[in-house]
């Protein structure tokens, strides 16, 4: 049963098998935006855009918590590639049931942290008098679903170290429609605002969690899940922090720099606050899409690492490269030139509207380095080097945006050959994005062919002592 949802990355098209692999990733990516676009769009429609931009306006608050943790589920998907690759059926079972248990530990100390210290941090994100409760409520409650999401977060690393990108879709899909039906209950008939938008969330959320950990105690092969043998294997452990914890601080550290760029644009008042919420949940469809060739780029390697098919490995980046420079263009033109119709699915709000076009056409015709940036740091990461992308991530992408928003962001009247240009502005702060993303990208080129390079001539003495 399991071999006929699992690809084998190590023979064949590498492109081919790459696709094969990513659009149900994709597809999974884009159900569930289109899920939590839901949620969003019913409390626009059937609370206003106040409860719509508090709710919007946490997304950089929860990627601030749970990026680290989710992080770890890249460290997952990385040792259990190698195992698969390697053909190892005990490191791929001390793998699963480590991790598995790993993500029930996660989930309640995220839990409660996140109840415990939202409101405290919304403040400090300068969260608007008007939004503040509601964003506060949506938070806690959001929270407390936070141990099924991480449970699935690790059971699919898991499937999808396999090459099993299809039962998460399946997943994913049937806690999505869970998730649309019970917010028009809550929200349409109950009248129940945030509340009933967070309670569905995590209602259908302990669904795709239920649904995958079944799928694990159903199989029969080296990814069986026996609930009796949940340990911690400190051998794989420590393999799964070596690789997930600095992907783990950079996602945290993105999501820091993300929060003071949400404070920046909170200073712009309500009517900002939702086209930019807005304008984001659009850019996360493309986003999504891109980024499942990160996780191709990071499962794919991590197979060849363990199966040691070192020289397929080019042939992995420059496919996935293709592939997420084609999406990233296609996707975010299309979003920048069907914006006004796009955003009219959010508020019926003409300024609303206007501030989320003033973000999609800076953010979205720029995507594409978003995702080659990306691309470059699931290879190295393949590569079982995590430090370096983190490092370079943190001081390219989030350094660069940090210190863009203490200098350039404000100055108010800058003379040019052209005339005055103003800064302090939301386009001062959307720029920061692209220039942030090419610089970053270039830097993680250089640091891949100077692993690439430490790679093959570890090969080369390893051949030689054979």
């Amino acid at each position: 049963m399991a071999k006929k949802y699992e690809i084998d990355m190590c023979s064949g098209s590498v492109l081919k098998k790459m696709l094969l692999f990513s659009l149900p990733l994709m597809a999974s990516g884009v159900l569930q935006l289109l899920f939590n676009a839901a949620d969003v769009i019913v409390l626009g429609r059937f609370a206003g855009d106040n409860s719509m931009g508090a709710v919007g306006s946490t997304s950089s608050l929860i990627n601030l918590l749970t990026n680290l943790f989710v992080g770890l589920a890249v460290g997952v998907n990385v040792i259990a590639a190698r195992a698969h690759g390697a053909n190892s059926e005990k490191d791929m079972q001390e793998t699963v049931h480590t991790s598995m248990l790993l993500s029930m530990i996660c989930g309640v100390i995220l839990a409660i942290v996140g109840f415990i210290f939202s409101p405290e941090i919304l403040e400090l994100m300068n969260a608007t008098e008007g939004q503040l409760p509601l964003a506060s409520m949506y938070l806690r409650i959001y929270f407390l679903g936070t141990p099924a999401l991480m449970v699935y977060n690790f059971g699919s690393a898991i499937l999808r170290a396999v090459g099993d990108t299809k039962r998460p879709l399946y997943f994913l899909t049937t806690a999505g429609v869970l998730n649309v039906i019970l917010n028009i209950i809550f929200v349409v008939l109950l009248k129940m605002d945030v509340a009933g938008v967070a309670l569905a969330t995590v209602i259908s959320q302990c669904l795709s969690a239920f649904l995958t950990v079944l799928c694990l105690i159903k199989e029969r092969e080296e990814i069986h899940l026996d609930l009796k043998k949940l340990r911690i294997k400190k051998r794989v452990l420590i393999g799964i922090i070596k690789v997930g914890l600095p992907a783990g601080v950079q996602g945290c550290i993105f999501s820091m720099s993300n929060v003071l760029i949400q404070s920046s644009v909170n200073l712009f008042g309500d009517t900002v606050i939702d086209g930019n919420s807005a304008a984001q949940s659009i850019e996360g469809f493309i986003y999504m899409a891109m980024n499942t060739f990160y996780q191709a780029a990071i499962s794919f390697t991590g197979q060849h690492v363990g199966a040691k098919k070192y020289d397929r490995i080019p042939r992995i980046l420059f496919c996935a490269l293709g592939c997420v420079i084609v999406t990233g263009l296609i996707l975010g033109w299309a979003a920048y030139i069907f914006g006004h119709q796009l955003l009219s699915i959010y508020s019926e709000s003409p300024e609303v509207i206007e501030a989320g076009i003033n973000r999609v056409k800076v953010i979205c015709t720029t995507y594409a380095f978003c995702g080659m940036m990306d691309v470059m740091v699931g290879m190295m990461r393949g590569l079982g080097y995590s430090t370096v992308p983190m490092i370079v991530s943190l001081l390219g992408a989030c350094g660069l945006r940090i210190l863009w928003l203490a200098t350039v962001f404000q100055v108010q009247e800058f003379q040019t050959p052209f005339g005055i240009i103003n800064f302090h502005t939301p386009f001062g702060i959307y720029i920061s994005y692209p220039i942030s993303w090419a610089i970053t990208f270039l830097a993680h080129v250089g640091c891949y062919c100077v692993i690439w390079h430490m790679v093959r001539k570890k090969l080369k003495k390893s051949e030689v002592k054979g």
